[in-house]
């Protein structure tokens, strides 16, 4: 059999598999969280973004259940997903806030966050970078609309919250960003495209911020979920489907296997709360103590070993430089 041949024999069912073997998705958080285990989160305050549906909207109802003011944000309001979480908090007595915020725009980013400080009188405590997207297909069907989009809003919209957040958090020495990453931000799967582009500088643009936020007192977590069955999926789907048919017929031959592969049905049977609970337990930890990256998946997680592999190189290398104290804390918490 060919190069060629062995390739093109793949198949959808196979694409799939090798996802689900991996323990990956297009999504985020942590596997020891235990449902019997409820972290205290009374007077943390709490911004996530995303949260008209997956990690984000289960967040925001579970931390607000462990005592959190919580800031749930969402674009497009009003929207059905919005009254939805309103009246779960209205039903359970929760301290939950729905504003407007899109990541896509530094005026709503902008004007949510500061709207978030009023209301809790002061400096955020947590700020939850959730929100995302993902696309299929291979890398040279992802054309320049699509990666605009992907890296827009995995990338520059968590950046965009993180710096309307952090003056205040810097000024009161104290405060958490978690940003959510992805297995799919330190290894790869053929044919999911650009996302994981988008995820391995989420976690490079997290951890140098962590370093940085050291003498701030500011902590920074990277939450790395596997598979769940979220709408992450769904929604990327309606974003590759238009993108495969921009692209032209040449292009989608030569990648046959892939491109039937492209549209997903996933997520697993995994339960998206290990996700949300993972979160909690970490931002109950004490300031200083929390993780530098945070695994979540009840099956494999491949980036275990580059997780490791890579904090004893930045200690080995920046370790007797100035900056080795920031390294050493960040790198050496569990």
């Amino acid at each position: 059999m060919s190069k060629d041949s062995k390739y093109s024999s793949i198949n959808r069912r196979q694409l799939l598999a090798a996802t689900a073997a991996t323990g990956v998705a297009l999504t985020a958080c942590s596997a020891n969280a235990s449902a019997d285990a409820l972290a205290d989160l009374t007077g943390k305050s709490v911004l996530i973004t995303g949260c008209s549906s997956g990690f984000g909207y289960l967040g925001a109802i579970l931390y607000a259940e462990q005592g959190a003011k919580v800031f749930a944000t969402m674009r497009n309001l009003p929207r059905a997903e919005g009254a939805a979480l309103e009246q779960a908090a209205k039903d359970g007595g929760l301290d939950i806030t729905i504003l407007e915020l899109d990541v896509l725009s530094d005026e709503s980013v902008n004007n949510a966050v500061a709207e978030a400080e009023r209301l809790n009188g002061g400096a955020l405590d947590v700020v939850i970078n959730n929100a995302g997207i993902g696309t299929g297909a291979p890398v040279e069907l992802q054309d320049m609309e699509a990666m605009q989009l992907l890296f827009d809003t995995n990338v520059m919209g968590y950046q965009r919250v993180a710096r309307a957040a952090l003056p205040k958090m810097r000024a009161k020495k104290s405060g958490l960003i978690i940003n959510v990453s992805s297995q799919l931000g330190r290894v790869m799967v053929p044919g999911m495209g650009l996302y994981s582009s988008t995820k391995f500088a989420v976690e490079s643009m997290s951890e140098q911020m962590a370093y940085e936020l050291v003498p701030h007192g500011v902590d920074v977590t990277i939450v790395q979920p596997g598979g769940f069955p979220t709408k992450i999926w769904d929604n990327g789907n309606k974003l590759t489907a238009p993108m495969l048919d921009r692209a032209d017929d040449a292009r989608k031959a030569a990648y046959q296997a892939l491109v039937a592969g492209a549209l997903r049905d996933g997520g697993g049977s995994t339960d998206p709360m290990d996700v949300p609970r993972a979160i909690a337990d970490v931002i109950a930890k004490a300031p200083g103590k929390r993780p530098l990256r945070l695994p979540v998946h009840p099956g494999g997680k491949p980036q275990l070993g580059i997780n490791e592999v890579s904090a004893q190189t930045q200690v080995a290398m920046l370790g007797a430089s100035p900056f080795g104290p920031w390294v050493k804390d960040v790198n050496g918490r569990t």
